[in-house]
């Protein structure tokens, strides 16, 4: 069984390594992994009593699984959320987090500044289903203010927001929100619940891509979305439970695995992040670093306020255009050029051309996407090493 009830107030340490656990009659001490796709039960009679509800246990793994259930008790542990539902990939779980209650004639607000695939969601995806948006200035609280109308039903915003690590203030959106009877969704990815509570301050809804750091090593795609008992049962789960979004077993277990040791490869993460975001600062080649705790960064009171770390991504320009970022890009050794994120290897992109190429030129550089700024995600290699191969490759400039 389960043991959330003993683990609440115990430690966040604790709670990685031992929430969630499930074992079998076998009393195995890593979990078992549970790859199959349906479930038998002992009379005609158990089986309507599962799908009804009045009995508790499996049906099928498109709808749950020893796995995913460890998995999600040890996310909302970690959270700090009363339920959890894991899914296939951070975008589905962007996207089930918002259509499993929008409906034609809602308005829908979020922040300008978003990775590609969330654009394309706001932007595309909901007007064909006559569900209308605002985007706004994330950093600005008369554009939010000015964007609520009776109709308004969801706000999703990112912070830090991907690629400029913007930082929008999660309790004073989710004020504006609550006033309008609106659900606050809240794209945690970079901030990871380590060192940012949007629960705390407001949100109704957490949603993470679990392939980032949770995993950490860049195998498994998998995403999650957290919230209060109703909000998953009863709204989020039929959505989930009838359109497919399931995560496999497998993927489960391996983040399972991943999350014993999140604390301490996050804190080399953000080391490593800090010394390289103030290096880059300090930098003649560079024309602007931001880091969420930098001095510089344009909302650092806010990141303080809110963020109690500023986690492992850099986004940073160099003094030029394209053809200098990829200079630089082309001259590291041991960085290596990819649109990932969220890995044990230091991974560096240039949004512009990759993860935010599907987004208008000028809208791009309303966004501050500017074709000379880089994101970059630092891994846990030496930080010697990484500062070493940074410098060399703002030499060749």
């Amino acid at each position: 069984m389960a043991k959330s009830n003993k683990l609440d107030n115990k430690g966040l340490e604790t709670k990685l390594v031992r929430g969630g656990t499930i074992r079998s009659n076998f009393g195995e001490v890593s979990e078992a992994i549970y790859l199959n796709s349906g479930f038998c039960y002992d009379s005609a009679e158990t089986a309507e009593s599962r799908f009804n509800g009045e009995a508790p246990g499996y049906v099928y793994s498109r709808y749950l699984n020893p796995n995913l259930a460890m998995l999600e008790e040890k996310l909302a542990l970690l959270e700090g959320a009363e339920k959890a539902c894991v899914m296939a990939s951070g975008m589905a779980a962007v996207f089930a987090s918002m259509m499993c209650f929008l409906k034609a004639g809602d308005h829908v607000i979020a922040n300008r500044v978003l990775f590609g695939s969330c654009y394309y969601i706001i932007t595309q995806v909901l007007p064909r289903f006559g569900i209308s948006y605002t985007l706004v200035e994330g950093t600005n609280e008369a554009d939010w203010a000015a964007a609520f109308s009776d109709n308004t039903t969801a706000v999703f915003l990112e912070t830090p927001a991907n690629p400029t690590l913007a930082i929008t203030d999660i309790a004073m959106v989710a004020h504006l929100a609550h006033a309008k009877g609106a659900k606050l969704i809240v794209d945690n990815i970079f901030a990871t619940p380590l060192y940012q509570h949007p629960l705390e301050l407001g949100a109704d809804i957490v949603v993470y891509s679990t392939t980032k750091h949770m995993d950490g090593q860049g195998r498994t795609l998998g995403g999650a979305v957290l919230g209060s008992e109703e909000y998953i049962t009863e709204t989020l789960l039929p959505f989930h439970r009838h359109t497919g979004p399931a995560m496999s077993p497998f993927t489960a277990w391996l983040i399972l695995k991943s999350l014993e040791t999140f604390t301490l490869r996050m804190e080399r993460h953000t080391d490593n992040a800090e010394a390289i975001a103030k290096m880059l600062n300090d930098h003649p080649k560079i024309e602007r670093v931001y880091y969420p705790t930098l001095p510089t960064h344009p909302q650092y009171d806010l990141a303080k306020r809110q963020m109690s770390r500023g986690s492992a991504l850099v986004a940073f320009a160099v003094k030029g255009k394209k053809a200098d970022a990829f200079k630089l890009m082309n001259h590291l050794k041991i960085l290596d050029i990819s649109n990932n994120l969220g890995d044990a290897k230091s991974l560096i992109t240039h949004p512009a051309t990759t993860t935010h190429s599907n987004i208008d030129e000028n809208e791009r550089n309303a966004m501050g996407i500017t074709e000379n700024i880089m994101r970059l995600s630092v891994g846990l290699e030496s930080q010697t090493d990484l500062l070493e191969d940074l410098q060399q490759a703002l030499e060749a400039l």
